[in-house]
């Protein structure tokens, strides 16, 4: 007698929408604990912000040179930057074929913008106010719109980078990544254009934003964003890489996924937790995969030689 577990397995396209459902989940559990701390004025956090920032503004009033460094850096990673970085990401993508994918993109710029504006409204925080600023800005603080569309920009381009790079790149990404992430949010700090727990706030939101779209384009599309992934991959391979690993022409009575190669039938859209494609991903604009052309059969051979 055997016994066999009923219960289903969870698939490696379920662990990526757990992933992803848990970022979003946590996010907005922390992100509406501080909102609450904030609205309500908690003493100690209040306290924090406010010496902070003052303490940051009157050094920036008293070194000149380098705020206004740190305010061409903030004004090069601004939310203008960052939306259009994505929106030539997204072109891209979609030029290559890769429509979900673009479409992925696309939907994490613009619920993030729209998201951004609905909670400043919402809340309606003023910005730390001096008697002699060193910078300007305008609108509600709470969330920072730098800090939540650097999180979202960065995320998206380390995610595209991902299953192309190896150990160290993908190490290197996300260092840079993070790098870029903690200047631009300390960078509105230093500049008193929002307080500490604004940037906070604007990171929690990109982490509700990131999960919760990731969540719907795969609960819409199944597997379509693992495909784009492998599709990336093929197009972006030096074009003599493509050509040698192409493989020869099936015989027949195969099927035309059985002679993809391993780097494109398991390729990396598995690191995202996607089952892999059984359609080939073409790399030529006609749709049609690249091969070399098919050696002449045995009987053509054997009639030449007589």
């Amino acid at each position: 007698m055997h016994l066999t577990n009923s219960s289903p397995a969870i698939t490696a396209r379920d662990r990526h929408l757990l992933r992803h459902a848990a970022l979003a989940v946590c996010c907005a559990g922390l992100f509406a604990a501080l909102a609450a701390l904030v609205q309500t004025g908690w003493g100690p956090l209040a306290w924090f912000d406010r010496e902070l920032t003052r303490d940051l503004h009157r050094y920036a009033a008293d070194h000149t040179v380098w705020t206004a460094s740190v305010q061409m850096f903030s004004d090069i990673g601004g939310t203008i930057t960052m939306r259009g970085v994505l929106g030539a990401v997204t072109l891209w993508l979609w030029l290559i074929g890769a429509r979900t994918l673009a479409g992925w993109v696309a939907a994490q710029t613009l619920i993030g913008w729209g998201g951004q504006w609905v909670l400043k409204l919402s809340f309606g925080r003023q910005r730390p106010a001096f008697s002699d600023p060193v910078a300007h800005a305008d609108g509600p603080a709470f969330p920072s719109g730098h800090a939540m569309a650097s999180v979202i920009t960065c995320a998206v381009l380390v995610g595209l980078l991902w299953p192309r790079a190896r150990r160290a790149g993908r190490a290197t990404a996300c260092t840079t990544a993070a790098l870029t992430v903690l200047a631009i949010g300390a960078s509105r700090i230093f500049l008193g254009l929002h307080w500490s727990t604004d940037v906070l706030a604007g990171w929690l939101a990109a982490g509700i934003v990131l999960g919760a779209v990731t969540v719907l384009v795969e609960l819409a599309r199944p597997g379509a964003l693992a495909r784009d992934f492998r599709r990336v991959d093929w197009r972006t391979r030096p074009r003599v890489q493509r050509v040698l690993v192409s493989p020869p022409h099936p015989p027949r009575g195969t099927s035309p996924s059985d002679d993809l190669p391993d780097d494109l039938a398991d390729g990396p859209g598995d690191d995202l937790g996607e089952a892999p494609s059984d359609r080939p991903v073409p790399d030529r604009p006609d749709g049609f995969l690249h091969r070399p052309p098919s050696p002449p059969t045995g009987d053509r051979t054997a009639r030449r030689a007589g």
